[in-house]
């Protein structure tokens, strides 16, 4: 009897038996790679399976997950041998980056590929898939030679999040047949876009500060590994040929000789394959290596050849776009230029591995034994008042794997960060030193270093970033080696149970707002002391905190509930049993003025900088943990003011404020108490309009060569640094008896990003951070800008009416990671205008 299969039943039966063998992923997808866009959970699902049909050459390890609960994951990639033996090479990779007993011997060099940071960058996570099955491909021989030698980690998509809000986008917006017209909406992404993560944070830029949840969890796994080699994958504007290694000037200058010509070694080969196929590329351009916080620059400073790759496309490519040449840049091509140059570099590293893993050893070697730069230990000094900034620094340095310890006393010679000046100071034992003989003494260097050099003035992004004026803390740095003992834990807050008058909460730091911010919440009164006061041996400086146990008598478990979120938020409360002070203003003076809760609204959407609305959501929402309303710019017609005390305007341009009924309508609000916080672009446009606030004007006078503007074309990029800062830090003369300013000493550190100062508010406000002359601190400003970025105003507020407008014309959050500034945001909130 003859047997018959139904169609159905064959196709099924095919169906079950390419299921359980390797897929390419045009197999696995359905189509092939570039002419869809693939999401994120189908990317996964493809490694998945690959490391279901290849478990012998590949491991997957999940590393988290991102804010909205998407896998975060990498792949190890090797030969069988390496994949059975895994631990044993991390940990002895580890002894080489440690600069302990580690070999390298038969070591395999680690690779590493890192895709997709930027979530509208797609082409590279598309690469991914392809890498992944050349690397397993039986069928690939050359594949096999390069692992012999290699583990190749692959992370197929840093940024989950942001890919897929691109990705689902796009997919609801094109037709049939995509429409390579640039004009066509599908190459017009809305607000905030793709780029950034869930909080609009840009993580390529979160490498070293690791503010972000997806940066945290990545940098640890990186951390643990410490490649060789890593390349961070990116796109560039549509009409932009491929970059590739060697990077751009400036090149910080501890990078060593060998990273540098091995970038070269690399550009070439890339080169070869690139050649062959008659592609555009271009290097040693745009893409420079000085700011730490890169893909590309903190694996360098960690001892790998560190790179990034950038391919024409981005949110702008779509699935394809005409270019100005007029040619149609496909997704397809991009992907396959990532993939290509990702094959070349892991043979690159393959050919090269016994001199990588020689180098990288020596690279740490050297730290340790020698020190790295000028100043061989950095002392940062101990005080109640910055207990708070010295614990967030310790937490950044635990982060980043770097040593350091408390300082025996001594008496030392340094440079002092606040008067720039080689003098003598006293190490006392609850200093914090931080040593650069350390196999992380190059990062250590690059972090602290109080004067970054700067060889070409033509870069990519900010210029300084010494913690000292980051944190905001007194520092010295030693020429010499300074002895230290082992750091203890911080201590955990536990406020013991009593039952006082009242309980004072230093105004200190960001964990005092957050505290501050909580008890108002849970209807507790506060009270805020406008001038100093003292208290038996206790003194307490403007802003401090005031919890009446009277005031809240109708509170139940009053101070359990304070006590227990104090010891939260790290908190030392200090109990009184009067309020009877000796210096300054009883608790019952006006002077000690009622702390009200605020409703906060942050305006967002198109006109705001996704960044900067971004870093203000994420600081109320994940540090502050405070309820912010957030508004979209177009719908403030139909806004009810009166229903919130704090509106907030991040950097952007804001068409409202040139409407004259909805200006007006903003001029009420503040009239009858509102509170407007204004930042960076906001400030400059409330500058042109109808408020106290006024930008600086140039002087004309100030150069009266006739032929100044007789400039030679391949100058104009010269000529328009001299006008400019990419980010420098500027000392500025504070006045922290103003609400405004308290927490802070006499002074901030602020970073410049623009051209912009204001002059002094004359009339009905307060000029409270101001640059004088001689402010410039550390990075490169333009000499003609210079001239100009002196007395004038930076932070300041001015009164409306019952209500305040606060300006802030720098941004006191930027990346999260400018840490002294969030203190000012949270006077600018809590304690202006009460």
């Amino acid at each position: 009897m003859t047997k018959r299969f139904s169609p159905l039943f064959l196709l099924l039966l095919v169906a079950n038996w390419c299921a359980a063998q390797l897929q390419s992923p045009e197999q696995f997808l359905g189509y092939k790679v570039g002419t869809r866009y693939t999401p994120h959970w189908r990317i996964v699902e493809y490694f998945r399976h690959v490391a279901a049909q290849k478990p012998d050459m590949m491991k997957l390890q999940p590393y988290g997950q991102t804010n909205e609960g998407r896998p975060l994951m990498v792949a190890y990639v090797s030969m069988p041998q390496h994949i059975s033996n895994l631990e044993t090479i991390r940990t002895n990779n580890l002894r080489l980056a440690t600069a302990e007993s580690g070999s390298t011997a038969n070591a395999p060099v680690i690779t590493w590929l890192s895709y997709n940071v930027h979530g509208n960058e797609t082409s590279s996570s598309e690469a991914a898939m392809m890498t992944l099955y050349a690397l397993v491909d039986p069928n690939n021989a050359r594949t096999k030679t390069w692992l012999q030698n290699s583990v190749v980690v692959l992370d197929p998509c840093l940024n989950p999040d942001g890919r897929d809000r691109y990705v689902n986008w796009f997919n609801s917006v094109v037709g049939r047949q995509y429409n390579p017209a640039l004009e066509a909406r599908e190459h017009r992404e809305p607000w905030p876009g793709g780029r950034s993560n869930h909080y609009n944070f840009d993580l390529n830029r979160d490498w070293a500060w690791q503010t972000q949840l997806e940066s945290q969890q990545r940098l640890k796994l990186f951390n643990q590994w410490m490649p060789q080699i890593h390349v961070d994958f990116h796109e560039q504007g549509v009409n932009q040929p491929y970059y590739f290694a060697p990077a751009a000037q400036p090149y910080h200058e501890v990078i060593t000789p060998w990273q540098r010509s091995f970038q070269e070694t690399i550009g070439r080969n890339h080169a070869r394959y690139f050649d062959e196929k008659g592609w555009l590329y271009f290097t040693k351009e745009v893409f420079d290596l000085l700011y730490p916080s890169y893909g590309d620059s903190y694996p360098i400073f960690n001892g790998s050849i560190g790179m990034t790759y950038e391919q024409g496309g981005g949110p702008a490519g779509g699935l394809g776009v005409l270019t100005d040449e007029g040619d149609t840049l496909t997704l397809v091509d991009r992907a396959l230029h990532h993939f290509t140059t990702g094959l070349s570099t892991i043979e690159v590293g393959s050919q090269n591995a016994g001199r990588l893993l020689g180098e990288f050893q020596s690279f740490h070697r050297n730290a340790a034994t020698n020190g790295v730069g000028a100043y061989k230990s950095y002392v940062v000094k101990y005080s109640a008042q910055d207990a708070g900034r010295i614990q967030a620094l310790r937490q950044l340095l635990d982060k980043n794997g770097i040593r350091y310890g408390i300082a025996r006393s001594a008496n030392l010679r340094g440079f002092n960060f606040d008067n720039g000046k080689e003098e003598a100071f006293a190490a006392t034992g609850s200093d914090l030193v931080i040593p650069t003989n350390q196999a992380k003494g190059t990062l250590v260097n690059v972090l602290f270093e109080p004067r970054t050099t700067v060889v070409d003035s033509n870069t990519y992004d900010i210029t300084a970033w010494s913690m000292p004026y980051v944190y905001g803390l007194k520092a010295f740095a030693s020429r010499t080696p300074i002895a230290f003992d082992a750091a203890p834990a911080v201590a955990t807050v536990n406020n013991p149970a009593a039952d006082p008058y009242a309980y004072i909460i230093r105004w200190n730091g960001v964990a005092s707002a957050k505290l501050a911010g909580q008890l108002m919440q849970r209807g507790i009164r506060l009270r805020s002391a406008g001038n100093p006061f003292t208290i038996g041996n206790e003194q307490f400086e403007r802003g401090a905190i005031v919890v009446i146990k009277t005031s809240n008598q109708y509170q139940p478990n009053l101070w359990q509930t304070v006590r227990s979120l104090a010891d939260a938020a790290g908190v030392q409360l200090t109990p009184v049993a009067t309020g009877f002070v000796d210096k300054g203003n009883d608790f019952g003076s006006s002077k000690v003025v009622p702390l009200k809760n605020r409703r906060v609204a942050l305006v967002t959407g198109e006109g705001t900088s996704s960044l900067g609305a971004g870093e203000i959501w994420h600081f109320f929402d994940q540090v502050l943990e405070y309820p912010v309303t957030l508004v979209n710019q177009a719908d403030l017609a139909r806004f009810n003011w009166k229903d919130y005390d704090v509106v907030i305007l991040p950097d952007g341009n804001y068409r409202f404020l040139s409407d004259k009924a909805s200006a007006e309508q903003l001029r009420t609000w503040i009239s009858g108490g509102g509170n407007l916080v204004a930042l960076e672009g906001a400030v400059a446009q409330l500058s042109r309009l109808d408020w106290a606030i006024k930008l600086k004007k140039a002087d004309s006078t100030a150069d009266k060569d006739p032929y100044t503007s007789l400039s030679r074309f391949e100058s104009r990029e010269r000529d328009y640094i001299q006008n400019i800062t990419p980010g420098s830090i500027y000392k500025v003369d504070l006045d922290n008896t103003h609400p405004l300013g308290f927490g802070y000493p006499n002074y901030y550190y602020t970073l410049k990003q623009d051209d912009n100062i204001y002059e002094f508010i004359k009339e009905d406000g307060w000029n409270v951070g101001v640059i004088k002359k001689g402010g410039l601190v550390n990075g490169f400003v333009g000499n003609k800008l210079q001239k100009r970025l002196q007395d004038g105003l930076l932070y300041g507020t001015q009164e409306v009416g019952r209500g305040n407008i606060t300006y802030l014309a720098d941004n006191v959050l930027f990346r999260s990671f400018w840490e002294n500034g969030k203190l000012m945001f949270c006077n600018a909130v809590f304690q202006v205008g009460q």
